[in-house]
């Protein structure tokens, strides 16, 4: 997997820095009330599962799948999926976590739809944000860093289902996802879960 990766962006150490930042901005925001981290799946349990381990505080865990890319490189249909109950979201405070901020349908829609099902408050959090290729005004609550327009992987975010596993967040080498191209399915390069 390694010999994929064009260049290393952002080294274990500093992935490390990085959720300890965001996971103090967190507690500090929360302190003092109860509240539920929606992890998004599937990209986002690597760095959601490090991020709760710095939270200091009581918090609830809940998931959801929001799916919209495919094994390419172009991005398709939204579907969100596996919403926790009523009773996990009705009143309560939440904070979405997810893997990437890409072009921002999937943090608005996901946003949308927990507003509607009666949470109280819904705010945003995520490891990579990729302002280059908003597709509509979104700006996350909190992130960790930001990536210019590569296609990265590592920490969680794959291509077609790989490189989750690494470490790091490296930028893939175009000719691995250019021959892995179909057509109307493909995605701009960004990530295959969430965006």
């Amino acid at each position: 997997m390694n010999d994929d990766i064009q260049e290393i962006l952002f080294t274990e150490e500093q992935i490390v820095a990085g959720i300890d930042q965001v996971a103090a901005e967190v507690t500090e925001h929360y302190r003092g009330s109860k509240f539920t981290v929606v992890s998004v799946l599937k990209g986002s349990c690597v760095f959601a599962s490090d991020l709760i381990r710095r939270i200091p505080i009581p918090l609830e865990l809940a998931f959801v799948s929001a799916s919209s890319y495919g094994d390419g490189t172009v991005s398709g249909r939204l579907e969100l999926n596996f919403f926790p109950s009523d009773q996990e979201v009705s009143g309560r405070r939440l904070l979405l976590v997810d893997d990437i901020l890409d072009t921002g349908r999937t943090m608005s829609s996901l946003v949308g739809a927990f507003r509607e099902r009666g949470a109280a408050e819904v705010r945003s959090c995520v490891f990579l944000d990729k302002p280059g290729r908003r597709a509509l005004e979104y700006t996350a609550d909190h992130r960790c860093f930001e990536v210019d327009d590569q296609f990265v992987v590592g920490y969680g975010l794959d291509y077609a289902g790989e490189y989750r596993n690494l470490p790091f967040v490296g930028a893939l080498r175009p000719e691995i996802y250019q021959q892995g191209s179909s057509g109307p399915e493909t995605v701009s390069p960004a990530k295959t879960l969430g965006d």
